[in-house]
This record gives structure tokens, C-alpha cells and sequence, in this order.
């Protein structure tokens, strides 16, 4: 029997902090579960473990806690990258037998990563790992699945039961639905999403939505010119705050956080908890700025955190909690 869902999901364009979530929800003892929803190798978590720094690809943050860790039915799976991310958490201590792999997630093949870096990666700014020509087999009903390919072991018997916490990946601005098209992810990264693994809408308790006191963007999109990275106080917030997407490697863009964008995320997920994350960054850098209808300027941090937080509570009534986090390692 399920007591209870939780969801954590990324309200902008990921990169938002949705591991380290995951793995202080996790902390608490409350789960029984940590299942992924979406998406594949592309998306990447970072999480501090007792001051170490820890990142995973395609393996839910729960298993940095020893929680079972489900990679779901609407997952995309390289299994050499899968494998290769097994060996790094066992050299690391963690007990790989709690992680399962749905039946019906889907495989990426070489000729999926071949062809995404051959056609997609310069056009679109994809991560090259396959992942939306594996979705496109998926559509086409031509694709593998995970209970052809790989050990039993792996194989998750898809019985749900206890408190469940489902992990997000990327976020509200590259949902295949939500998103700019084409310049979007192959999958849904709604938390309404979140129920393909497998449990009725009704069982969702918490939606907690993640963004940054900041935007950044990995990849390409008309909203983020290549020409912000030249420019200096933006330049020096990413240096700050190391935007550097942690599948790629690449740069992230980084630009003043706009608050439009953010309240509407908040009111398409529905999310009950907001955590913004890296305000020490901003504060660090010690200029206040964000976008709401026009570019804002605040004195300090107090000055621009309460600004935020009137202008969601006014228009998003939904949110419960608001935190304002300047930790890497908890909420």
C-alpha cells in the first residue's frame, strides 16, 4: 500500500539543485523509496555527502542514503553508462544492490548516441548521450526495453508500496510540452509526470520545486544569447557559483533570475514548497538583481528575498513554505 508521494522537480532549466533535495529528504528517514520519472544520462545530480561531493547521471540521489532506487518506466538507459555509474557509487561505498531499473524503461543504443552527435548536439545543443533518438524509438514502438537487456537483478518487480520520493530531472523550461520548442528535452519533466512510475495523482502529498536566486542554461536557447558569457558581472556569478553542467562539462549561461518565469512554473506545477537556492552565490557577488516585468535593483540580499517572496505568495497560493538555501549541502 502507498502511504504517500513526494515530488521534487526542477522549475526552470535544470541545474537547479533537485539532488541535493532529494538527498536531504532522504536524510530525514522518511522514504521507502527514491524513483526517477524522466529522462536519461543526460541530466546530472550533485550531491555533498559528509563534505564530499558525489554526482550521479541516471541513478536516483536515494541511494546515497540507502534507500531503494527505482530508475523508472519513462527513463532512457545507456547500459554501459548505467554500469559505469554502478562501479563509481560501489567504489564508493554504497550498496548498488538497492538500485532497480524498470522493466519497461527504454535502451539507448550506440546508434541513438551516434546519431544525436551527429545531428542533433550543434543544431539543438542536446548533451550528445542519445537520449531524444532513443525516445523517438520509444514513440515509433521500434525500441529495446530494460527486461531484454539487462540481469535480472537489475529488473524491478514495479511493486510500489510505503513513502515514496520521486526525483525529477531538468526542469519546467525543457519539458517537451512547456518548453521553447525545439529547444526543449525529449521528455516530460512536470511532477504530474512522476505518476508513469506508477500511483495515482491522488497519492501526491508534497511538490517541492527547485529553482536558483539566478537563472542559468546549459545548451541552446534564443532566451540565452551566447553573448551573455561575456559579460562580466554575469561572468562572475558563474565563476562563483561553478556553472558548469555536470554531464558535459560546458559553460552554463547565466543571466539575472526572472521572477515572471518563476511564479508561472510555480503555478503550472502546483508546487507546495519552494527552495531557491544559492543565495550565499549572490551575496558573495554582491549585486541584487532580477527581472520582474522589467530589470530590478535591490540594496542587498534581505531587500531582494523579501521582494521575491511577496510577489509568490501573491500569486501563488499554492506555495506553503518558501526557503531561501545558501547551502550545498542541505535545504
Amino acid at each position: 500500500m502507498i502511504d504517500y508521494v513526494d515530488v521534487v522537480a526542477g522549475l526552470c532549466w535544470g541545474d537547479e539543485g533537485k539532488g541535493k533535495i532529494v538527498s536531504h529528504l532522504c536524510s530525514q528517514g522518511n522514504y521507502d523509496i527514491v524513483a526517477r520519472w524522466g529522462g536519461g544520462s543526460n541530466a546530472g545530480h550533485t550531491v555533498f555527502i559528509d563534505k564530499k561531493k558525489y554526482k550521479t547521471h541516471i541513478i536516483p540521489s536515494g541511494i546515497f542514503h540507502g534507500v531503494k532506487s527505482i530508475i523508472g518506466p519513462g527513463c532512457v538507459l545507456h547500459p554501459e553508462s548505467f554500469f559505469s555509474e554502478i562501479q563509481y557509487l560501489e567504489d564508493n561505498g554504497f550498496d548498488t544492490s538497492l538500485i532497480k531499473v524498470s522493466p519497461y524503461c527504454h535502451i539507448v543504443t550506440d546508434d541513438h548516441i551516434s546519431f544525436d552527435k551527429n545531428n542533433l548536439a550543434a543544431k539543438l545543443g542536446t548533451t550528445g548521450k542519445g537520449i531524444a533518438p532513443c525516445y523517438a524509438s520509444k514513440a515509433a514502438r521500434t525500441g529495446i526495453l530494460a527486461k531484454d537487456v539487462l540481469e535480472e537483478k537489475f529488473i524491478w518487480d514495479e511493486k510500489l508500496k510505503g513513502k515514496i520520493l520521486c526525483e525529477g530531472a531538468q526542469g519546467v523550461w525543457l519539458d517537451i510540452n512547456q518548453g521553447l520548442y525545439p529547444y526543449v528535452t525529449s521528455s516530460e519533466t512536470l511532477p504530474h509526470a512522476a505518476c508513469s512510475i506508477g500511483f495515482p495523482i491522488q497519492k501526491i502529498r508534497n511538490i517541492w520545486g527547485c529553482a536558483k536566486i539566478y537563472d542559468t542554461k546549459s545548451g541552446k536557447d534564443p532566451r540565452f544569447p551566447k553573448d551573455l558569457l561575456d559579460v562580466p558581472v554575469l561572468k562572475a556569478l558563474a565563476d562563483l557559483g561553478e556553472e558548469f553542467g555536470v554531464t558535459t562539462g560546458r559553460r552554463r549561461k547565466v543571466n539575472w533570475l526572472n521572477l515572471d518565469l518563476l511564479i508561472k512554473s510555480l503555478q503550472i506545477t502546483g508546487s507546495t514548497h519552494l527552495v531557491i537556492n544559492k543565495c550565499d552565490i549572490m551575496e558573495e557577488l554582491g549585486i541584487f538583481k532580477l527581472f520582474h516585468k522589467e530589470l530590478m535593483f535591490f540594496v542587498d540580499i534581505s531587500q531582494m528575498k523579501a521582494y521575491i517572496e511577496e510577489h509568490i505568495r501573491r500569486n501563488c497560493p499554492l506555495v506553503n513554505k518558501i526557503i531561501f538555501s545558501s547551502s550545498p549541502e542541505v535545504v
